[in-house]
């Protein structure tokens, strides 16, 4: 079977996620809410448009940037509070995920704070390892750092918006279902899905490439002493 070229599998991603984003833009829960979460879009397609014009970003990144995407879109149509992945797990097994797992809360906003962590440090990895050029330990840290990094921005941007916006709004946008610990655990998960991430590129790549010890010492050693 021949492979789509680059161009093409991207542009792919990019048409099926433009039918998706089109079918979950139509009648929002909550349209107000539905714009603000779709900022996000815009230094999204900002930074994979810079990167597709400099083959930056593999096709593993761009396919798990996109299944992130699309979750998020989701979270956007019905605000996260209220994805009724409990009513859709019901029509499945005759039962609640909620009461399976012995949740009171909807969890999606966590699932997805989990999802970032895991599914982008990958691609952010690749914009170290390509323009800063970084190796080594370095190459597995820097996006774990990353990822709390912007979610730590991330939940300060929510948490000025839910002030300036208030009401209904601003609650819906924050979306911390009375938990006062939200943006801790948010942010916790975020960290956690990026270490699994990492965890679990370092192993392979310690089981595949031939050099990795000697590059991960080397990038320990330091090079130019203090005065």
């Amino acid at each position: 079977m021949k492979y789509l070229s680059y161009e093409k599998y991207t542009c792919l991603l990019l048409g099926l996620f433009v039918v998706w984003w089109s079918a979950l833009a139509i009648s929002p829960h909550y349209r107000h809410d539905w714009l603000l979460e779709n900022v996000l879009l815009v230094p999204a397609s900002a930074l994979l448009f810079w990167g597709w014009k400099r083959r930056l970003f593999s096709r593993v990144s761009h396919t798990l940037i996109f299944v992130f995407l699309c979750l998020h879109e989701i979270g956007a149509h019905y605000t996260y509070e209220k994805v009724p992945y409990d009513q859709w797990w019901l029509a499945l097994t005759g039962g609640t995920f909620n009461d399976l797992m012995g949740w009171e809360r909807n969890h999606f906003d966590r699932l997805l704070h989990f999802l970032y962590g895991l599914l982008c440090a990958y691609p952010f990895r690749e914009i170290f390892l390509r323009v800063a050029r970084v190796r080594g330990f370095w190459s597995y840290f820097l996006p774990l750092d990353i990822m709390l990094s912007t979610s730590a921005i991330f939940e300060l941007i929510e948490w000025a918006a839910a002030t300036v916006f208030g009401g209904e709004l601003g609650n819906a946008y924050l979306g911390t279902q009375g938990d006062a610990w939200d943006a801790h655990k948010d942010m916790a998960l975020a960290g956690l899905g990026a270490l699994i991430a990492m965890t679990v590129n370092a192993a392979v790549n310690k089981r595949c490439q031939r050099d990795f010890a000697r590059e991960w010492n080397e990038s320990l050693k330091v090079t130019a002493k203090a005065d």
